[in-house]
């Protein structure tokens, strides 16, 4: 267990003591995707879901996420966020469409925010099935995953090395 900070010393789960580090700018790209049929994409393009614009209200649902990360994930920090973007990238399948949501999400601190940038898109993804749900449930979510990293005391940002 040396490897893993979220335990002490009787192997029960701990928050991990960050406040030593220095404070860095740091940044993280995360990635989650949803895969829809074709009435569905015609239905939030065409603004004719019945909720509202899809895309505006997933948006904000993955700012919100972000910010309330440390609520919903145990061991994570509160951290005071300096910027989040979510951006949309619509791509055409075989017979379905499948929409790709990223979040970029910022702060300068001791730690990282990678999960916030995995709970912003997450949200996002599950704000769309939810706002879409009631023309058809076969949506699919994911995969949701980090695309990179940077920041922090040891200079090891990240690159994922392709996500397609």
């Amino acid at each position: 267990m040396d490897n893993l900070t979220h335990f002490n010393e009787q192997g029960r789960a701990k928050m991990v003591d960050v406040s030593a580090k220095p404070e860095t700018v740091r940044t993280a790209i995360a990635q989650s995707s949803i895969e829809v049929n074709e009435m569905i994409y015609e239905h939030i393009t065409e603004n004719k879901i019945k909720k509202g614009d899809v895309l505006a209200v997933a948006q904000v649902a993955g700012i919100m996420a972000a910010k309330k990360t440390w609520e919903i994930i145990p061991m994570c920090h509160p951290i005071s966020l300096k910027g989040i973007d979510i951006s949309f990238e619509w791509k055409k399948k075989t017979k379905t469409w499948q929409l790709n949501i990223q979040a970029l999400v910022k702060t300068i601190g001791n730690t990282g925010v990678e999960m916030e940038a995995l709970t912003a898109v997450s949200a996002a993804a599950l704000t769309v099935y939810d706002m879409c749900k009631a023309v058809d449930k076969s949506m699919i979510i994911g995969p949701t995953f980090l695309i990179e990293k940077t920041g922090g005391t040891t200079g090891k940002d990240y690159k994922r090395q392709s996500h397609d």
